[in-house]
């Protein structure tokens, strides 16, 4: 995956190289003394709030999955450190970004459908409910006549 491809979820959802901004940072992932030398990790800043390619509904919905990673502007922020190169984890990031409007870009379920308990399960219920009544009527006191 190049930096400057787009990437493309769905036909009408799309995420511009413009719209995100990428910072290498040190990692505590793998790496031995290399990991306090090179900044191999990324944090990926993608401002989910403002992207041109993202349609309302499918803007909502990421910043929405995104939960504590989502800013209060709309700003969603990956860091991802989980590999020992800097492209590795470039493209991880990428890669769960994309995961994460994919998600968001899923159509909603369809509305359940209502429906009745049969006679029967109705009798039944009614039934049992009427026998535990009967218990525990029973292990009230006994009346000393």
């Amino acid at each position: 995956m190049n930096a400057d491809d787009k990437i493309i979820i769905a036909d009408d959802v799309v995420i511009h190289p413009d719209d995100i901004e990428e910072n290498f940072i040190r990692s505590s992932g793998p790496g031995g003394q290399n990991v306090n030398k090179v900044a191999t990790a990324v944090q990926l800043r993608f401002d989910a709030a403002n992207a041109p390619g993202l349609p309302e509904r499918v803007r909502a919905r990421t910043i929405k999955l995104a939960g504590q990673r989502a800013t209060k502007d709309g700003v969603i922020v990956i860091e991802a450190g989980r590999y020992r190169t800097q492209e590795q984890n470039r493209a991880d990031a990428r890669a769960r970004l994309a995961a994460l409007v994919a998600k968001a870009a899923e159509p909603p379920p369809p509305p359940r459908k209502k429906t009745k308990p049969t006679k029967g399960s109705v009798e039944r219920r009614l039934k049992s409910k009427a026998g535990r009544s009967t218990v525990k009527k029973l292990r009230g006191r006994v009346d000393g006549d």
